[in-house]
């Protein structure tokens, strides 16, 4: 049995949930086991606290990215039924309002019909879907592509921040943990910004702010415990 193609379009929703799921690894786990260190000295209570928020926030990314995607293939399957039977019942109408959207971009009236014309030819069900919800009916997105993608990503990008805390010298593992995950909040940032084609700098340093809040949150809330 021949293996299956991924498109560029399902590669970067793998891609996507890969990022995030990191991002979000690194950054939940982070906040969990500096407010824990705060609180405690105990190394053993910091990784349990640290372990805990890993599988549990493995669990809901994962959860997450399958009911999510499987919401847009679901929409995406009612469009392509929507217009299957638009085009059947009604096939002047689906090309006026094919050329009404292509005049309302200022496009050459005689421009706009044509381009209607050829749309309208072979594969007219594909070209009426894509051209109006802006995705190719031949590529669902998988659910259980992204769900395995951020399966593994979201402990992956824990590990990060226990190990960070757990094998550093007590007195430095507070900042060592901060360093070592704001730099990699830098990271997958900008592979975020470079994988939706948006500003690297902005989004690394959007990324790198989020995590200082978050940290800095669960910063004071073990100050207060530890008191």
């Amino acid at each position: 049995m021949a293996k299956r193609k991924m498109s560029l379009a399902q590669k970067i929703n793998v891609l996507r949930a890969g990022v995030m799921g990191a991002n979000d690894g690194i950054l939940s786990v982070a906040g969990i086991v500096v407010g824990v260190a705060v609180a405690t000295s105990n190394s053993f209570s910091i990784l349990i606290s640290g372990l805990s928020g890993s599988l549990a926030g493995t669990i809901s990314m994962c959860m997450g990215e399958y009911v999510s995607v499987s919401t847009q293939k679901d929409f995406e399957k009612m469009a392509i039924i929507a217009e299957k039977q638009h085009l059947e019942d009604d096939l002047d109408g689906v090309r006026q309002d094919m050329v009404n959207r292509y005049l309302a971009q200022e496009i050459d009236p005689q421009l706009a019909n044509k381009a209607a014309d050829e749309l309208l030819g072979d594969d007219a069900l594909d070209n009426v879907v894509q051209e109006k919800y802006g995705f190719n009916p031949k590529e669902f997105t998988s659910p259980h592509e992204a769900a395995i993608a951020s399966f593994i990503a979201f402990p992956t990008g824990s590990i990060l921040p226990m190990l960070a805390v757990t094998l550093s010298p007590v007195k430095m593992r507070i900042v060592a943990t901060i360093v070592a995950v704001l730099i990699a909040l830098a990271i997958t940032g900008y592979v975020a910004a470079v994988l939706g084609d948006s500003n690297r700098v902005k989004s690394a340093i959007r990324n790198v702010v989020s995590g200082m809040m978050t940290m800095g949150v669960t910063f004071l809330i073990g100050q207060l415990f530890a008191r």
